[in-house]
């Protein structure tokens, strides 16, 4: 059975807390608050700096920009976050030898060992935040996402 939608005309009330968009920024907030506890106590890894690891750990030999565009942080934003993790040598630079303004970006040595550290962490901790669905909830839940995803193109 379809939801029943929301009353939608010039007079609707925004009630905040039942705008889907505010709700799952809220949430999402509120999930990597607690998962960069751990990120920085354990680790000393802001959730930027995981995001970057786990996205180069993924998807190996990016562009800042690819980067970007994979966890939907912003240019400059990822740009410190690299400097940053550069600095601490956890991730390794080469330039394009025909045009120095471009560079791919992938995890170092040490880089790797820590994604390959944290990654079962991230996975247990994904775990217990799924821990009270059961199977069918956990599909729907996919689902779901996926159609918000589908949905999020009719935005543009």
């Amino acid at each position: 059975m379809a939801a029943k939608p929301r009353k939608m005309n010039a007079d609707a009330a925004l009630v905040l807390e039942e705008f889907v968009p505010y709700r799952l920024s809220v949430l999402s907030n509120r999930i990597s608050a607690r998962i960069a506890e751990l990120y920085q106590a354990e680790f000393d890894l802001s959730v930027t700096e995981w995001r970057i690891i786990a996205v180069l750990g993924r998807f190996h030999a990016l562009s800042a920009n690819e980067v970007a565009a994979r966890t939907a942080m912003d240019k400059v934003t990822v740009s410190r976050t690299v400097a940053r993790l550069l600095e601490r040598k956890l991730l390794k630079r080469k330039f394009d030898a025909g045009d120095r303004r471009k560079s791919i970006l992938d995890l170092s040595a040490s880089g790797t060992r820590l994604h390959a550290q944290i990654a079962p962490l991230a996975l247990a901790l994904e775990a217990r935040l799924l821990s009270g669905f059961n199977t069918l909830e956990h599909e729907a839940l996919e689902a779901l996402f996926d159609k918000l995803e589908s949905g999020l193109a009719s935005l543009s």
